[in-house]
């Protein structure tokens, strides 16, 4: 089998053990929930594959949401010590999309991505293999009162924010 078709079904695999691990937490606002970091320690891999190797994933530093369809959008930084400074400089967390989502107001299908906020306020997704796929605007969230590496919230104006620090990118479905 050729290399691309055994990592989907590994991550496929994993991604249902791990749906069906799933733990119950509070529903948000529409039946969208936002997932925590604890959230999280059983849906996401110890490592995942991206651009011919494997980064550990930082799961203290994660976040996501399940939807009230019961479909998941979860992402977490991971350690890209070992990745060209070209690749760091546009990778640091994994994402994953269970359904078709908008981000940044782009459509984005269902899949498994590297993102990362690059210079010039812009956020960028890329395939596993490290191509960019879409890159957007994003902003800066001065009012935040205690920014993390990595977080999920609701976005006041309705669906959900990624931030990175003070930054961040608004995604939904």
């Amino acid at each position: 089998m050729r290399l691309s078709v055994i990592l989907k079904l590994i991550a496929a695999g994993t991604m249902a053990v791990a749906i069906l691990a799933a733990p119950n937490v509070a529903t948000a606002q529409g039946g969208d929930t936002v997932l925590k970091p604890a959230d999280l320690q059983k849906l996401l891999p110890a490592s995942v594959y991206y651009k011919g190797q494997a980064a550990t994933t930082q799961l203290r530093n994660s976040g996501g949401v399940k939807f009230a369809d019961g479909l998941y959008v979860l992402t977490t930084l991971v350690d890209t010590s070992g990745y060209s400074t070209d690749i760091q400089a546009k990778y640091s967390a994994y994402f994953i999309a269970e359904a078709p989502i908008k981000v940044g107001g782009q459509s984005l299908p269902a899949g498994i991505y590297g993102v990362g906020f690059i210079a010039g306020d812009k956020f960028v997704v890329t395939d596993v293999g490290a191509h960019d796929l879409l890159t957007v605007s994003s902003g800066t969230d001065a009012g935040l009162k205690r920014p993390m590496p990595l977080q999920v919230t609701a976005d006041p104006a309705g669906g959900f924010r990624l931030y990175a620090g003070r930054r961040y990118v608004t995604f939904s479905r």
